[in-house]
């Protein structure tokens, strides 16, 4: 039997439909077995530089990788598809980066992934070369044409140059449902972590191992190509958030899956309402998938200025924050045919769960039907929660879920305890079971800001506008934002005798973390209330910085 392996999966696809689009971006329509070559290229060329798997999966500990990883530090493009099937194909484990870190982010994620291989696009190499003399493991650097204008970085070699050297020829390796996809978090408890997956795994808990409508799995990598065939050519979907989050990732391959083509909008350096619509329109793209109400609300404003052809889109999929119901009815009244699927998932589980909304069927906020391996434990971490009790518990997952984090033992112990002979995935969602079976999410226990479906660490804006000498305290939090769901509002204390303004915060802070951590709300006050120990409390944060904001009118 084949291996539950992505790049094996890519193949027998490509060979069952080669002349079938696969992917569209801009001018470029590339066919099934056109990327098939490619990938089939990049994979040689990351060999031929060394690259591959070291140590098989048997024997190595949870948090522990056999092989060399590639970085993807790309906006979305074919290439950074492309990118990924290439490095599956020569068992290289591919794990994404955050394009707006600043240097000592970048440098960070860069040593803490072990990085042998980046691929990138040009316009981000300023970056790299101010990091890279303080990476000693880097061993090939592909930089992709943008049209920035920047040189090739010293030792660096062009991407399209570099496949039309190699040869296409498959690798003379045996690829395997143990191979890593590797994906790093947005740091919800700490600095970013690489989530360890098996390629099995994955693709079951997220990548479209199961049957359509149903939560069958499919038996076989024949039967998934047998479906695709005669199902797939239709499917074209539109995944609009960066491919730098997994949910992107999911999304495009749940497509893939099923013999689908990936759209992707020409502008995607930001998010472009009139850009996304016109491509919809233009690719006859069935199913777009968005980040709540960061991305739901300007791309409705945009929906109900212009004029559009969008009787293709038959499906909207979000994940990663919060859609708000009144934008769900919005979004049902401006196109009454629509199927609007909100998703539960995580880094550290996969996709669990989800909850529909038609016409007149909005359903509630916050409430999932799960899949039949996604429980509610109890606070201890010691039973299963039934149906209906009253007690709020953590989200859990067992079966096709990770690994561990990459280096960290103690972390992945933590987010991976075995309950009644069963591991499972904890990641730290706070729900209670309802009585009819649906999970009612609360949201993570950390101390996390989900801004537009960017998750940002409190602690780490705190840092950040520490750095001003004018700063005395300061405690960061999460306020409502229509916009963005939430945003980040920082309290702060002034030193005696000193001034400062918001900008200038601002710009010092944005010397340590990037842009889009920054403070949208800065609240100056005279006391930050913390417990004896020294911890800040959160709660008085939230609570003062909403007051403050409702005050002023800016909430």
């Amino acid at each position: 039997m084949k291996p539950w392996n992505i790049g094996t999966i890519n193949e027998e696809l490509a060979a069952a439909f080669p002349e079938r689009e696969m992917m569209v971006f801009r001018d470029r329509r590339l066919t099934w077995g056109e990327v098939a070559s490619r990938t089939r290229r990049l994979a040689n060329v990351l060999r031929d530089a060394g690259l591959g798997c070291r140590r098989e999966r048997t024997g190595l500990e949870p948090w522990q990788s056999g092989q060399d990883h590639l970085a993807l530090y790309l906006y979305n493009g074919n290439e950074y598809l492309e990118g990924m099937l290439g490095a599956f194909k020569a068992r290289v484990a591919p794990f994404n980066v955050n394009y707006r870190y600043v240097a000592e982010e970048l440098l960070y994620v860069l040593r803490d992934a072990g990085t042998r291989a980046i691929l990138y696009h040009a316009c981000f190499a300023p970056l790299l070369r101010e990091v890279l003399p303080r990476l000693s493991d880097v061993k090939l650097l592909l930089q992709v044409d943008d049209g920035s204008g920047e040189p090739l970085l010293p030792g660096a070699v062009d991407y399209e140059q570099a496949l039309a050297a190699a040869s296409d020829a498959p690798l003379d390796v045996r690829l395997s449902g143990d191979d890593l996809y590797i994906l790093y978090t947005g740091g919800t408890t700490g600095m970013p972590k690489g989530v360890l997956w098996r390629q099995e795994d994955i693709f079951f808990g997220a990548m479209g191992g199961r049957v359509i409508g149903s939560a069958q799995a499919v038996e076989s990598i024949e039967k998934l190509v047998e479906n695709a065939r005669t199902t797939g050519a239709s499917l074209r979907t539109l995944p609009a958030p960066p491919f730098m989050h997994g949910a992107a990732h999911w999304a495009s391959f749940m497509i893939l899956h099923q013999g689908g083509t990936v759209c992707i909008q020409d502008e995607v350096r930001s998010l472009d309402p009139d850009d996304v619509w016109r491509t919809i329109e233009r690719e006859k793209v069935v199913t777009l998938s968005i980040v709540g109400d960061a991305f739901a609300r300007p791309l409705l404003d945009q929906l109900q200025r212009g004029t559009y052809d969008v009787s293709s889109l038959k499906v909207i999929g979000s994940g990663g924050a919060i859609f708000s119901l009144p934008l769900k009815k919005a979004f049902l009244e401006a196109l009454p045919g629509m199927m609007i699927i909100d998703g539960f998932g995580s880094s550290e589980t996969g996709a669990q769960g989800s909850t529909v909304s038609m016409a007149g069927m909005e359903g509630k906020q916050g409430a999932f039907r799960m899949d039949d391996q996604t429980v509610v434990l109890d606070e201890s971490l010691s039973r299963r929660l039934e149906p209906g009790e009253d007690a709020l518990g953590w989200v859990a997952r067992s079966g096709f879920v990770p690994l561990g984090y990459l280096g960290d033992e103690a972390k992945t112990r933590r987010t991976y305890p075995t309950v009644d002979g069963v591991r499972y995935a904890v990641p730290g969602d706070r729900a209670r079971l309802a009585a009819d079976g649906e999970v009612l999410v609360f949201g993570r226990d950390s101390v996390c800001i989900n801004s537009g479906g960017e998750k940002i660490f409190a602690e780490e804006v705190e840092l950040a506008l520490k750095h001003h000498p004018a700063v005395y305290d300061t405690v960061v939090t999460g306020t409502p934002s229509e916009r963005w769901g939430e945003q980040v509002t920082a309290l702060v204390v002034l030193r005696p005798g000193t001034s400062a303004d918001e900008e200038a915060l601002r710009a010092e802070a944005a010397l340590h973390v990037a842009r889009y951590k920054l403070p949208k709300a800065i609240v100056f006050v005279e006391q930050v209330v913390r417990a004896p120990s020294g911890k800040p409390d959160y709660r008085w944060a939230k609570q003062a910085a909403t007051a403050a904001l409702a005050k002023t009118g800016a909430a």
